[in-house]
């Protein structure tokens, strides 16, 4: 995974072909949340829910992004703070509700699992590919990229669970995957933070240094 800390000049996205790429990613993720939602309680799937989670936690974190494009680096690091802050609560839901189902064990339905994973796999490799010429720029669209990819990989694991779950006909590999997606939200968000933090202290100095 490439950084961008080192640039001095980072994309803030202020460009309307961005601007443009992110509505439809903000649509396609509100979408693939409510699908797969429905589908992780119907399937009785850990993994499936919380990646329908991580759906919804990007259109919001998508939808707070266009909003401070071309505001000031204090806002915009602002917004990408309260985004690292929200994909930490989200992990620690999703690991919380994990633990809990250990000791509820059910059977997740593989086939549902399997068949909604790969449709939102399309969805998250069409985002990322929608995405991808922005990937290094601030903190702000920094969150937007870490959020795509962690989908794009979440939704791999969870192909992965449901053939575990039809090969071992146990609810283990679905809760597995779940663990690993709250694992890519705590990491994102720490991420996301660093990054924030070190854009606002290089504004801070540059600041002292001018006065």
């Amino acid at each position: 995974m490439s950084g961008c800390c080192g640039h001095d000049a980072k994309f803030d996205g202020l460009s309307d072909d961005y601007k443009r790429r992110l509505w439809i990613v903000i649509a396609l993720n509100a979408t693939m949340f409510a699908v797969e939602m429905t589908a992780g309680h119907y399937a009785k799937s850990q993994a499936l829910q919380a990646d329908a989670l991580d759906f919804l936690g990007d259109a919001l974190t998508y939808g707070i992004s266009l909003a401070v494009i071309g505001a000031s680096v204090r806002a915009r690091t602002n917004a990408a703070l309260a985004k690292g802050v929200s994909l930490l609560l989200m992990g620690l839901w999703v690991f919380g509700s994990t633990v809990y189902r250990v000791f509820y064990v059910g059977v997740p339905e593989a086939e549902i699992m399997g068949i909604v994973g790969f449709f939102a796999l399309l969805t998250n490799l069409a985002s990322v590919l929608l995405l991808v010429r922005y990937k290094d720029g601030d903190a702000n669209v920094r969150s937007v990229w870490l959020c795509s990819r962690n989908d794009a990989i979440g939704n791999v694991a969870v192909m992965f669970a449901a053939l575990g779950v039809w090969g071992t006909a146990t609810g283990w590999p679905d809760l597995i995957v779940a663990s690993i997606i709250a694992g890519l939200f705590l990491s994102s968000s720490f991420q996301i933070v660093r990054q924030a933090l070190a854009e606002r202290r290089e504004v801070a100095m540059h600041k002292h240094a001018a006065s």
